[in-house]
C-alpha cells in the first residue's frame, strides 16, 4: 500500500539545526522571459557546464530550488524556469495539460541553445518533466523525481482514492470566489497537511509564495493544472505503448510521504532506477531536509 497519508501534489541550506527562507539567487545566475509555444516563461539560469532544468510544483516557483542551484551551478550550467501561470511566468488562458508544458520546457531550452539536459522535478513539476522526457528521451542524460505521482503512470488509480487528495477536483468559478484574497489560508493546508513538521517550512517562505499566488490569475491558472489530469493521464497512456526509458532516474521521497513508493511510480515508466528515502521529511523535501536532498541529487548527477 503507498504511503500517501501525507502526500500533496528558493530556500538555504541547513544551518546547524534552523532551516532559513528563501534566498535569492546568487548575483551571478541571470534571469530573462522567453517567449515560447504561446507564452511567456521566466528563466533563471546560471553556472557552467552540462545543462540541468529544474521543474517546480504546486505552492512554489522556481524559488524553491535555490539551494540545489547554487550547488548544482559549480558543475553545471542551472536553468530555472517558472511554470506557465505560475510564479513569475504569464498566464495563458490555456495550456495546462503537462504534455503543452513540456513542450515549453523544451522550446525554453531551445531557446539557450541547450540539447542535452539533466532533468530535476518536483510535484507538478515530475509530471511536465515526464511529458517532456516522453517526446523527448533522446534529449535526457538523468532523470530526478521527487515526490509525486504522475497521471496514468504505476498506481495513479490508487492515489486518487485517497481522501487528502480532494483538491485534484477543487476549482471553477465559486470555489476562486471563496479564495481569492485567502490565497495563504488555502496554501497554508498543502504545507502543513503534507509536511513531516509544519514547522519545518518557515513563514518566512509561507509570506513569499503566498503573495505570487494572490497575484491575477495565479489561483485559477493553479487550479487548471490540476483541472488537466485526466487529459494528461491519457497522454501518458499514449507515451507509455512505446515502452519504458532507460535514462537513470533517481526516484526521492519524502520519509513521511511517499518514502520508497517513489520508485514504486518510476519502476512503472523507466528501467534503470534508484530510489532514495529523504529523512525528516515529507512532500517538501526543499525545505524541510535540504542538506539530504541536495546530497542525493548532486551525488547522483555528479
Amino acid at each position: 500500500m503507498l504511503k500517501i497519508a501525507t502526500l500533496a501534489l528558493g530556500l538555504s541550506l541547513l544551518a546547524g539545526a534552523a532551516l532559513a527562507a528563501v534566498q535569492p539567487f546568487p548575483a551571478s545566475f541571470k534571469t530573462r522571459t522567453i517567449a515560447v509555444n504561446g507564452t511567456q516563461i521566466y528563466v533563471r539560469v546560471g553556472g557552467h557546464g552540462p545543462a540541468v532544468v529544474m521543474l517546480h510544483g504546486y505552492g512554489e516557483t522556481g524559488d524553491m530550488w535555490q539551494p540545489l542551484a547554487v550547488a548544482l551551478a559549480k558543475t553545471h550550467t542551472v536553468i530555472v524556469p517558472d511554470l506557465r501561470g505560475m510564479g513569475l511566468s504569464a498566464h495563458p488562458d490555456t495550456g495546462y495539460d503537462k504534455k503543452t508544458q513540456g513542450r515549453d520546457v523544451s522550446g525554453v531550452l531551445d531557446a539557450l541553445h541547450v540539447d542535452k539536459v539533466d532533468v530535476v522535478t518536483h510535484d507538478i513539476g515530475n509530471m511536465v518533466g515526464y511529458a517532456f522526457v516522453a517526446e523527448q528521451p533522446q534529449r535526457v542524460t538523468h532523470l530526478v523525481l521527487m515526490d509525486a505521482p504522475i497521471p496514468g503512470v504505476g498506481p495513479w488509480e490508487e492515489i486518487l482514492k485517497n481522501p487528502l487528495l480532494w483538491h485534484f477536483r477543487f476549482g471553477g468559478p465559486d470555489m476562486e470566489r471563496l479564495v481569492k484574497g485567502r490565497e495563504r489560508i488555502y496554501l497554508d493546508r498543502f504545507w502543513n497537511e503534507f509536511s513531516a513538521n509544519p514547522k519545518n517550512f518557515d513563514e518566512a517562505s509561507r509570506v513569499h509564495y503566498a503573495k505570487l499566488y494572490a497575484r491575477p490569475h495565479a489561483m485559477h491558472d493553479g487550479f487548471e493544472q490540476f483541472h488537466a489530469f485526466d487529459q494528461d493521464a491519457l497522454d501518458n497512456h499514449e507515451f507509455l505503448k512505446a515502452g519504458p526509458m532507460t535514462m537513470p532516474v533517481l526516484a526521492v521521497g519524502g520519509e513521511k510521504s511517499f518514502g520508497p513508493e517513489m520508485a514504486v511510480v518510476a519502476k512503472a515508466a523507466f528501467t534503470n532506477v534508484k530510489g532514495v528515502v529523504i529523512p525528516a521529511a515529507g512532500h517538501w523535501v526543499m525545505e524541510e531536509n535540504p542538506k539530504d536532498t541536495v546530497a542525493a541529487v548532486t551525488n547522483f548527477l555528479n
